[in-house]
């Protein structure tokens, strides 16, 4: 979606008309706000679940549309009630606060004879998200191509759109997130062992921060991307670091790349390739690092178990925000190795509780920026879908529902 196609939203202009779905919805999330610290309001005053006094607030805006919506799709229809103003956070609740206590119980809300029924009711991964050569460049270019300027509004300087890590010795505000991600950026080159002379191979160029600060240390870089608009901004900026020579910016796929390299980085990148494509992925690493060479790699995670069981349905962040895309779990990643290539796992890092911090500050710096957001041509849809984004995702890792991992990669022993 681009700026000019942002005021689109079809299925959100007017609310679904489902009564005996709607009905069986409500009686659900009704036990559910049992189970959780969370009060909810209606617009006639009365209140639902716990009533104390620092309890976050959830308000129904309309709750026969906001009902109706999770009616028709569990999943989807809470992030859609929220992006069509069903539902907000009350006066004083902050929206992740909120969120918090739905991710820490999320198994557990639906009752266990309805989650047996999971199969029935889900929808199934589109077609169309596939994540072909031609399917991953429709599916980056959804999110990535949306501007640059979208995302210069939120990123700190560096324009780096993954998980920070925070020493908390750093400074505040802006520039306590530029060092965390700097410090960030080193810890996945140190990883893979990246020092000058290294030839490295980074897959996902994002805005180019990696990549220049690499080729600071002397390594040359083959750095590539599937986004047009992103490729526009790295290439700019490794020219205004003057390191054009030592820094080869490719629109290419992983899967079309040739040669050997001492070093592969990869950061956040995982998560967009797909299930189906995770021993291609992981078999092109294996394929171009050169003997004795060494992988860095970051990754959401989550535990091996959710993703059994949530890896083949469609879900609100695979509809709106990644396209194509899937988290895995770090033994998904060790089995597929195991399975694919001659690589394992010879060192990790957790960052989680990073993460969440991450994208608290980045939601501060959207709305704090919103009304130039604006300016570029999203509507108040795209900034309500923005902030469920973020703030969903930060209730993830808050909660420990979702992580983060620095992964090693080295050859396996020949005799292992």
């Amino acid at each position: 979606m681009s700026a000019s196609t942002a005021t689109m939203w079809p299925g959100l202009s007017t609310a679904p008309r489902a009564p005996l779905s709607a009905t069986v919805a409500r009686r659900i999330f009704e036990r559910a706000i049992r189970l959780v610290p969370v009060q909810v309001r209606y617009p006639d005053g009365s209140s639902h679940g716990d009533t104390g006094t620092n309890t976050p607030v959830l308000e129904l805006v309309r709750p026969d549309a906001f009902f109706a919506r999770l009616g028709r799709d569990t999943k989807i229809g809470f992030g859609e009630a929220y992006m069509a103003g069903d539902w907000k956070a009350g006066a004083g609740t902050d929206l992740a606060d909120l969120l918090t206590p739905f991710a820490a119980r999320l198994t557990s809300l639906v009752p266990p004879a309805l989650q047996r029924l999971r199969g029935l009711v889900d929808r199934r991964l589109p077609a169309e998200q596939d994540n072909s050569i031609g399917g991953s460049r429709s599916n980056i270019a959804a999110h990535y191509d949306l501007s640059n300027e979208l995302f210069a509004s939120f990123l700190d300087p560096t324009m780096t759109y993954s998980c920070a890590w925070f020493d908390d010795t750093s400074a505040d505000g802006d520039l306590m997130l530029e060092r965390a991600q700097q410090r960030k950026i080193d810890a996945v080159l140190d990883l893979a062992h990246v020092r000058a002379g290294t030839r490295l191979l980074e897959i996902g160029t994002g805005w180019g921060s990696l990549a220049v600060r690499a080729a600071q240390r002397g390594a040359d870089v083959t750095t590539i991307t599937l986004s047009q608009e992103q490729r526009r901004f790295a290439s700019a900026r490794v020219r205004e670091a003057e390191m054009a020579d030592r820094v080869d910016l490719r629109l290419q796929d992983y899967r079309e790349v040739e040669g050997r390299f001492d070093a592969v980085v990869s950061v956040e990148m995982i998560e967009a390739v797909g299930e189906s494509y995770w021993p291609t992925y992981l078999s092109a690493l294996d394929r171009l690092l050169a003997p004795g060479g060494t992988i860095g790699i970051q990754t959401i995670t989550m535990a091996h178990d959710r993703l059994l069981a949530t890896r083949h349905s469609f879900g609100w962040i695979q509809k709106y925000i990644f396209p194509g895309g899937l988290i895995p779990s770090v033994p998904a990643i060790e089995q597929n190795l195991r399975s694919h290539t001659t690589l394992r796992v010879s060192g990790s890092r957790e960052l989680g509780p990073h993460y969440a911090r991450t994208l608290h500050l980045w939601r501060e710096r959207f709305l704090q920026q919103w009304p130039q957001v604006r300016g570029q041509g999203f509507d108040e849809t795209f900034r309500r879908m923005w902030e469920f984004y973020l703030a969903y995702c930060e209730a993830g890792f808050r909660s420990e529902y979702l992580g983060v991992s620095q992964l090693q990669l080295t050859r396996r022993p020949s005799w292992a």
